[in-house]
C-alpha cells in the first residue's frame, strides 16, 4: 500500500519517541516537523533529515496528509482545529482535549469534514497488553470480576525540563497517567458505564529540581492525587489510583491487575508496549508467567500505524476518536464525581477495540 506522509506538530521531549519509530512502519513517512519555536524544528529536522517548516506552513504542504498533533494538553483543542481546518488527519498526544466540549468540538469537525481523528495512548497496541487480551478472551481467568490500577510518584518536577504543563488545565496525574490505564483496561474489558472518584491536591505550589530551571517555582493548578472506582458494562468494577502526591510507599507502582472467576492476571506497565505478563488461577501456587502472543513491542508510532492503516484499506481503527473520547469521559468523571459527591453516569457510544492480529505491524493489509 502506498505510504500516508505525516508531518509533526510539536517538536518537544516527546516528538523523539514519533521520529525514531518512524522507520518501524511501511504504513506511513515521518516527512515534516513544525514548532512555534522554529529553531526547535529546524534542529529536529537536520536530526532526522525531514523538511522543517514554521506551523502554517506545514499545514499548507498538501503533500502532508496527517498531523501528528505533540503541543501541549491546553493547546489540543486549537491546533486539531487548525489541522482538521486545513483537510488533514490528526493523531493527538493524550489527553485529546481539556474539556468534554472541546472533544466534541474536534469530532464534530472531523465528521463533518470526513476525517479521521486518532489519539494516544496506543500501548494497548503493543505485545504485552495484546496478550492479555488474548488471554482473557481465551478465558484463561474466568469471567473478569474487577481490576486494581495504581500509579503513584512525587510528581514529574524533579526530572523534566519544563514540568509546568503537568499542573496546568489538562494535566494532573489523571490526564497525564490515567488514560494509559483506562484505554488498556477499555480495550480489555469494553466501555464504562458508571463513574465515582475523590480527588485532592497536595500543594499550591511545586519546585523544580531539574536542570536547567532548578529552584524557579510553578503554580499547581489542578488535582494530584486521584482516585476512582469505575463500572464496566460487562459488570466489572476497577479502582483506579494516580497521585503526584506520593513521596514513598511499601505498595508497588505501576501495579495492574484484572481478576476472573478463575485466576489473577497481571498486567505490564501499559505505558510500555512490551511484558511482562503473568497468571495465577487457583489450582497454582504462584504466578506463571506467559510468553507474548503478539511481537510489537517498537514504541510510540502504531497508532499512527494503525490510522494510517485505516485510512489506505478496510482496516477498522482502534486507536480512534470515538475511544479517546470514553477514555477522556471516564477520567473527567472522576473529577466530576468529586465535584458533584455524587456517581457520573455515561452512555458509551464507543465499543471495544478489535483484538490485533498477531502479525502486527506485517501483514496485515493486503
Amino acid at each position: 500500500m502506498e505510504s500516508v506522509n505525516v508531518g509533526l506538530l510539536g517538536c518537544g521531549t516527546i516528538s523523539d519517541e514519533y521520529f525514531s519509530t518512524g522507520d518501524t512502519f511501511d504504513a506511513f513517512d515521518v516527512t515534516a516537523c513544525a514548532d512555534i519555536d522554529t529553531e526547535r524544528a529546524k534542529m529536529k529536522a537536520n536530526e532526522y533529515d525531514v523538511t522543517a517548516y514554521d506551523v502554517q506552513e506545514l499545514l499548507d504542504d498538501p503533500d502532508v496528509e496527517l498531523v501528528v498533533n505533540l503541543t501541549p494538553p491546553g493547546a489540543h483543542a486549537e491546533t486539531c482545529r487548525q489541522i482538521l481546518d486545513a483537510d488533514k488527519h490528526v493523531y493527538v498526544e493524550k489527553p485529546l482535549a481539556t474539556t468534554v466540549e472541546e472533544v466534541e468540538e474536534i469530532l464534530r469537525t472531523a465528521t463533518a469534514e470526513d476525517l479521521l481523528v486518532g489519539s494516544a495512548p496506543d500501548t494497548f497496541l503493543g505485545a504485552g497488553l495484546q496478550t492479555c487480551r488474548s488471554l482473557i478472551d481465551d478465558g484463561r481467568i474466568g469471567e473478569p470480576i474487577g481490576a486494581t490500577a495504581v500509579w503513584t510518584s512525587p510528581g514529574h518536577e524533579s526530572w523534566h525540563p519544563n514540568p509546568d504543563f503537568f499542573y496546568q488545565r489538562g494535566g494532573g496525574p489523571l490526564f497525564d497517567i490515567g488514560p494509559y490505564y483506562v484505554a488498556a483496561l477499555v480495550s480489555l474489558l469494553g466501555p464504562v458505564s458508571r463513574i465515582t472518584g475523590s480527588v485532592a491536591r497536595g500543594f499550591e505550589e511545586r519546585t523544580i529540581t531539574s536542570k536547567p530551571r532548578r529552584g524557579e517555582r510553578i503554580d499547581v493548578e489542578v488535582p494530584t492525587h486521584e482516585a476512582g472506582v469505575v463500572d464496566f458494562e460487562s459488570g466489572a468494577v476497577a479502582n483506579l489510583l494516580f497521585s503526584f502526591d506520593v513521596q514513598s510507599s511499601t505498595f508497588p507502582s505501576p501495579a495492574f491487575e484484572i481478576y476472573g472467576t478463575e485466576g489473577t492476571l497481571s498486567l505490564p506497565d501499559p505505558n510500555h508496549f512490551e511484558g511482562p505478563v503473568s497468571v495465577r488461577d487457583g489450582n497454582s501456587d504462584e504466578f506463571e508467567m506467559v510468553p507474548l502472543t503478539h511481537s510489537y513491542t517498537g514504541g510510540r508510532g502504531a497508532g499512527v500505524a494503525d490510522m494510517a492503516y485505516a485510512l489506505r484499506t478496510d482496516w477498522t481503527q482502534r486507536t480512534s476518536g470515538e475511544l479517546a473520547r470514553h477514555v477522556f469521559d471516564v477520567l473527567s468523571g472522576i473529577r466530576e464525581s468529586s465535584d458533584r459527591s455524587q456517581h457520573v453516569t455515561l452512555d458509551p457510544d464507543c465499543e471495544r477495540p478489535a483484538p490485533l492480529p498477531r502479525t502486527f505491524p506485517e501483514g496485515v493489509v493486503e
